[in-house]
């Protein structure tokens, strides 16, 4: 079963914003979800997993073709980042509605903006490309916590905005290790890439489950 269709079944029905009043947890027990408590949702966790992991794997797939100067095999890497960012939009959707759905996208396709023009710049030794796209990348981490800690109580604004801040690093430190060849230093980026990814998949899920008890089980 897709990805999308498996979120569609677990959300139910599309629903629409409404306000909450769980208590928000803290940024460290948030941190410790994804590393001591099993998972309430198992299908939802590992689509959540696939879905963000496919994020990392086509990004990775774009630097490493612009590194070898495959303009191809960067357009079809490109392509899929977007792809995998509807499908990431789609499943928010699911359970937010549309209106979620559609602002997802529009800050993942930030996201993506900020990343590609970070390896497009480090590849042209473009020092002053790379701080603006660090810049503008900041912004949208600032971006993307706001909107999803707004939409659920359970994902606090400061805990999410480390996660993706450390997300950010790690793509940094990934371009500049596969635009100076440096596959060994790459390779231990890359495990702690996935490693994290699946700590903000966990997050996005475990806060769903609580948030959508009825939906997301």
């Amino acid at each position: 079963m897709k990805i999308r269709n498996l979120l569609f079944v677990l959300a139910g029905t599309t629903l629409a914003a409404v306000g909450f009043a769980q208590a928000a947890p803290s940024p460290h027990d948030m941190a410790q979800t994804s590393q001591s408590t099993p998972a309430t949702a198992p299908k939802l966790h590992a689509a959540m997993r696939t879905l963000w992991h496919g994020h990392i794997v086509h990004t990775r797939e774009y630097a490493f073709a612009v590194h070898a100067r495959d303009g191809a095999k960067a357009e079809a890497a490109a392509k899929a980042v977007v792809a995998n960012a509807k499908q990431i939009a789609d499943a928010v959707g699911s359970f937010y509605g549309k209106p979620a759905g559609d602002q997802t996208l529009k800050l993942l396709a930030g996201h993506w903006g900020g990343v590609k023009a970070l390896t497009d710049a480090s590849a042209a030794g473009d020092t002053a490309g790379e701080q603006k796209a660090m810049a503008d990348l900041d912004t949208n981490v600032t971006a993307i916590a706001k909107f999803f800690s707004s939409a659920n109580p359970n994902l606090p604004e400061s805990a999410l905005r480390s996660l993706f801040a450390t997300h950010v690093a790690e793509h940094a430190a990934q371009i500049k290790q596969i635009m100076s060849g440096d596959s060994k230093g790459e390779q231990a980026t890359w495990t702690e890439m996935q490693a994290h990814m699946n700590t903000i998949a966990d997050a996005f899920a475990s806060g769903i489950a609580k948030q959508f008890p009825d939906k997301a089980h």
